[in-house]
């Protein structure tokens, strides 16, 4: 990890920030999802609509369904069996499908500095990938304005979740499927 004070500098490749979009229209959903299948049916229909450049970013407390999330959309992209592990140790797990921008899931928990993002390859996640992130809170200031936000959060009964969900109006129609 990069030490403290070291400044670090980005690659001329790919800006930090994607642009926002041009008309600021949103979409807003909250979504009562009954159990675990609603949640990977949402996650698929998401995965099937993300493109190169796309930030998903899950947040909720600890067991909210984050990683149950990012494991179904990258599961649904893919033969449905994957081993999608939580990157909560090794911090970012990337994921290839034929056709499709590579995926790059980061569990950003255990980051102690924002800056530490760069070092797992953020840059080229933004440039060339599909972003899932856990935890991004940790990294506020550095996403992406134009990215889907996935707030989780437990539900009535205790399998049950509700996602608040907040991006760019193009998802509107994903949400509404």
């Amino acid at each position: 990890m990069a030490g403290q004070g070291t400044p670090r500098k980005r690659r001329a490749c790919c800006p930090a920030k994607p642009k926002q979009n041009k008309t600021g229209a949103m979409a807003r959903r909250v979504i009562d999802l009954a159990d675990e299948a609603q949640t990977a049916r949402l996650a698929a229909r998401i995965a099937a609509a993300a493109r190169t450049r796309d930030t998903i970013a899950l947040s909720g407390p600890l067991g909210s369904g984050k990683t149950s999330f990012a494991r179904a959309f990258i599961r649904s992209l893919g033969n449905g069996d994957e081993d999608v592990p939580s990157p909560t140790f090794t911090l970012v797990q990337t994921y290839e499908f034929p056709g499709r921008p590579t995926v790059w899931h980061f569990d950003l928990y255990r980051l102690e500095a924002a800056d530490e993002i760069y070092e797992l390859g953020i840059e080229e996640a933004w440039a060339d990938g599909i972003c899932l992130i856990e935890w991004p809170e940790r990294i506020a200031a550095l996403l992406p304005r134009d990215r889907l936000d996935i707030a989780l959060a437990a539900g009535e009964q205790p399998q049950q979740r509700r996602a608040t969900v907040t991006g760019p109006a193009r998802w509107n129609a994903v949400l509404d499927g």
